[in-house]
Order: C-alpha cells, then structure tokens, then sequence
C-alpha cells in the first residue's frame, strides 16, 4: 500500500513557509506524494455536498504551487486531486505539465483530473457546463498526443479542440498517469476507457463504491488500473486488508498538523 498526503490551502493557509515545512516533512515521514486541490473561482450560492462555500476560501493555482513545492523537496511526488481539466485548454496545460514534470525531475506522477461541480465556476471560464464530460475526454486524448509527438507535429480535429501539425516541447521525462477523480459512474468509466487510475470521492456506500470501481476494472483494456482512495488520520494498521481486498492501491490523507503526520508515519512504519 502507498500513502500521500494532500494539503489544501483553504485549510492550512498560503504562507509559503508553513507550505515548505509541510511537504518537507512529509517527505522525511515517507510519505509516497503531495496532493492539493483546485477551484478557480467561486461565488455566492456555490455549494459542495450540501455545505455553501465561503467565497473568501484561498485556493491557489495547483500547478504553481506544486512547482514551488517540487523546490523545496528531492523526492515527493506532485499530484492534483483534482485538477479541473476542462477549465484548463490542453495545448496550454501540456506545456505546464511537462515543464513540472521535467523540472522535478520527474515527479508530476499523481495527476488527477476531474469534471468540476460548479456550474458558476464553469460559466466564469467561459465553459458549457453540460459540455465539460466531453470536453474532458477530448483533453486527455489531446494531452498524450501532445507529449507523444515527433519533430513534425501532430494534428487534432473535435468538438473542442483544433489543430494541425502541432509541437510542444518539453515532453515530459516519462508518459505522465492521468488518473480520474469523481463521484460517479461516468467518472468510472472514463477512469477504465481513458485513466491510469481511479480516485474516487469520499461521499459513497460502500455498495455504490464497489460499483464504481467494479465499471471501471471491467471498462479498462488492461488489469492495471491505480486505486487511489481517502483515509482517514485515525486509520489503524489492521484495517488495511479491507482496503487490500477492495484493490485499493493508495491511501491519501489530510493531516491538520506535523504531528499527524509523524503518528501516522509511525503507525505504519512509513520511515
């Protein structure tokens, strides 16, 4: 099993300090990654899982700040959960994500995408909510042919996105994973028919979860999907075999302190 760390600037603030200490203390625990999440903006009204926002919430630009923290440390993987793909246009994110990627030395590893469920956020960028499924899948198909291209170019023709005889250098230093955030079938699906992994959100029954992950095994061409799943700080080594069991692969969790870290990392053995 491996265990990442996520780190949300809503909840530990943006001192660039506090940022470094974190993940370098992650990374001295041992811990596998950093992920940290994305809103690019938001609004009166705008509600996940029923709980409105505060529209003064400090979300940072994701991709900037992994960089920031891909400085500071030599060995923590650099992941997104999740990156709202599309609000992003992908000839622009190959580029930011291959610069990391290359730049870290190749530790953009834990990229992981996902849909967005505000229909505000999606209209401030110009989006059609009802689009943005579509949208999605194009983007990911434009981003591998990107980073797979030659001297000559490639060519991209959809609903979304077109383009002829395109390069975009750097690529990055191996194929990067592109796992699949969300809450629904769709979501597991496009995991199976497009992603590397799945990571689900945290607000499932375990029979609706099971579900998910089962669409997502049988719609993938091969059996080597990621599993990427919530845990909670409190997490016992004895409850790892229902994980086990279920084929999760990684375990992420959103310690409030340095001293969370090192008891889980102690708990399990992590250093």
């Amino acid at each position: 099993m491996k265990f990442a760390v996520t780190y949300s600037t809503p909840g530990q603030g943006m001192d660039p300090e506090r940022l470094v200490e974190f993940a370098q203390h992650a990374e001295a625990c041992d811990f596998e990654g950093l992920y940290v999440p994305e809103h690019v903006a938001l609004y009166r009204g705008a509600s996940l899982g029923g709980f409105e926002l505060p529209t003064t919430l400090e979300y940072a630009d994701p991709l900037d700040l992994l960089m920031y923290v891909a400085a500071a440390t030599e060995r923590l993987l650099l992941g997104t959960a999740v990156l709202l793909l599309p609000y992003h246009h992908p000839v622009i994110l190959a580029k930011r994500l291959a610069t990391i990627d290359v730049l870290s030395k190749g530790r953009m590893r834990l990229l992981t995408v996902g849909l967005g469920s505000l229909a505000g956020e999606a209209s401030a960028v110009g989006v059609d909510f009802a689009t943005r499924g579509r949208r999605t899948d194009e983007a990911i198909d434009v981003l591998r042919l990107l980073w797979s291209g030659g001297p000559d170019g490639v060519s991209y023709s959809g609903e979304f996105f077109d383009f002829e005889n395109l390069t975009s250098y750097p690529h990055p230093l191996a194929p990067l994973p592109i796992h699949i955030g969300g809450s629904s079938r769709a979501a597991a699906r496009r995991a199976g028919l497009r992603g590397t992994g799945y990571f689900p959100g945290g607000n499932l029954t375990p029979t609706e979860r099971a579900a998910q992950w089962d669409l997502a095994c049988k719609t993938a061409p091969q059996d080597n999907l990621e599993y990427t799943r919530w845990a909670s700080t409190e997490l016992i080594p004895e409850a790892l075999t229902s994980y086990e069991n279920q084929g999760v692969t990684r375990l992420v969790i959103n310690p409030r302190s340095l001293d969370d870290l090192t008891t889980f990392a102690h708990r399990f053995n992590l250093s």
